[in-house]
């Protein structure tokens, strides 16, 4: 069975990674677990700008739980961030890349305690880090916890995780609580209690709005959540559906979706050789007009994506020598695009015509129909940059993307072209039909597109440029 395979024999057999990734029969990841809508998606994004909302997030990410005596010194020995002055209730956006300096994933670290500490996200970077913790030698003990649609048993999980976010959320924590809502920096944690309940609370910030994240046994979810709801009532909290949660990432500017560098390089061969085709990584797939000629042209720099900051050499990890070498070389500028509003309605008009290919359809919020996508973004016909996320967000009433950019073209206001559509009339991806390309125009605009969020959150990925 394929399954038996390692992900090393299935890109052997396929010969060209790129077209496996472009023609897997996966689309987007979805969000289970919560309905689509509780309203509608235009007023729920409208509530985390103007009221409060309450996201459930206990559903769609995997969590891996990395304690021992040596937890410390092995995640550290992983990622690109510094653990200098990093302590318990702490959290950070925490970075591995490859042998090579590229982004193998990115998690949110959790440092719960004493040797304990918690990663959630995606599944590339736990892999990544099982890998290790299997190979090498440390004192660690690892628990996963599969998210919700790759489960057996769906309706179980070892912790529930809420949002609380919007400008009233710290007056629906105060009522939830029947205390002020704490003052904590960005990514500190702190106990709270809520229905009865002890909550582990994170402070954090998520759609362009300041918050807190939530989290606890998953025995206590239903009281923890009834009194969330209760106390939302009285300051307009709205609940927020998986159509709608997409697309908050578009004002944030978190690009929520670098493929792992994990498909070619020699160093990378034992790791490829130890993922079967049940995991994340063979089942990947890639959408968009950007089609290069290696797999390698998807690869991602921590500049690219907003964590140059991240980048610390006061510790040895894997691909630090990379890295160090990268950092003096010309950078990608992460940055909002923000779509010409008569381009895209030329592109949406084509639905309209009987004959011949029309435009890819393009959905709101998010129009997203693969697992990783990717666009080309031109000036005068030549490739200037990436796009790696596109959807509509009501707050602003304007279609958005986040891409990266070569940093001549990263000034606000620089005009450049979106190409939005498949080559050759698409690819054999059930989420995408027949279609013909087209030409979007496009402003650059800054990262974050929501003005609270570059002018609230603290100094982070959000706000720091590559210098």
């Amino acid at each position: 069975m394929a399954n038996q395979q390692s992900l090393e024999q299935i890109l052997d057999q396929a010969g060209d990674t790129v077209e496996l990734l472009r023609n897997q029969q996966v689309g987007p990841n979805v969000y289970p677990g919560v309905p689509a809508e509780f309203s509608n998606w235009r007023v729920e994004q409208r509530a985390w700008n103007d009221s409060c909302v309450l996201f459930n997030q206990s559903y769609h990410m995997a969590e891996l739980m990395v304690e021992g005596p040596d937890a410390f010194e092995f995640l550290n020995g992983i990622g690109i961030n510094s653990f200098k002055n990093f302590v318990p209730d702490r959290a950070k956006q925490f970075v591995p890349v490859s042998h090579d300096g590229f982004v193998i994933g990115d998690v949110i670290l959790f440092y719960l305690a004493e040797n304990k500490f918690n990663l959630v996200g995606r599944a590339p970077t736990l892999n990544w880090i099982t890998f290790h913790a299997e190979t090498g030698d440390h004192d660690v003990k690892l628990t996963y916890d599969e998210r919700t649609a790759a489960r057996p048993d769906p309706e179980n999980r070892r912790h529930y995780r809420y949002q609380v976010q919007g400008p009233n959320s710290a007056k629906v924590i105060e009522d939830v609580t029947g205390k002020p809502a704490p003052e904590l920096k960005f990514f500190h944690m702190c106990w709270m209690e809520i229905g009865g309940k002890k909550v582990h609370a994170l402070r954090h910030g998520m759609a362009g709005q300041p918050g807190f994240e939530l989290m606890g046994p998953w025995e206590e979810r239903e009281a923890v959540h009834s009194a969330l709801v209760e106390a939302g009532k009285a300051h307009d909290m709205r609940l927020v559906g998986g159509r709608t949660y997409s697309s908050n990432t578009l004002e944030s500017g978190w690009i929520p979706s670098p493929l792992p560098a994990i498909y070619t390089g020699e160093a990378m061969k034992p790791y490829r050789e130890w993922l079967t085709g049940k995991d994340y990584e063979a089942n990947a797939s890639i959408g968009g007009s950007y089609v290069p000629d290696s797999v390698e042209g998807y690869y991602l720099s921590p500049w690219d994506l907003g964590y140059g900051f991240f980048v610390k050499f006061d510790h040895d990890f894997i691909g630090r020598a990379a890295l160090e070498k990268m950092a003096e070389q010309p950078k990608r500028k992460k940055v909002t695009l923000a779509l010409d509003n008569a381009s895209v309605t030329d592109a949406i008009y084509t639905q309209f015509e009987k004959e011949g290919l029309r435009a890819k359809f393009m959905d709101f919020p998010s129009a997203v129909y693969a697992m990783h996508p990717f666009d080309r973004v031109e000036v005068d016909g030549e490739l200037i940059g990436l796009s790696t996320w596109i959807g509509y967000t009501a707050n602003e009433g304007k279609m958005l993307t986040l891409a990266m950019v070569d940093e001549k073209y990263a000034e606000p206001g620089t005009e450049v072209d979106f190409i939005w559509g498949e080559p050759d009339g698409g690819t054999s991806k059930p989420t995408v039909e027949p279609h013909r390309q087209v030409t979007i125009k496009a402003i650059v605009a800054p990262t974050p597109y929501s003005e609270v969020a570059r002018t609230a959150y603290a100094e982070s990925w959000r706000t720091k440029t590559a210098k």
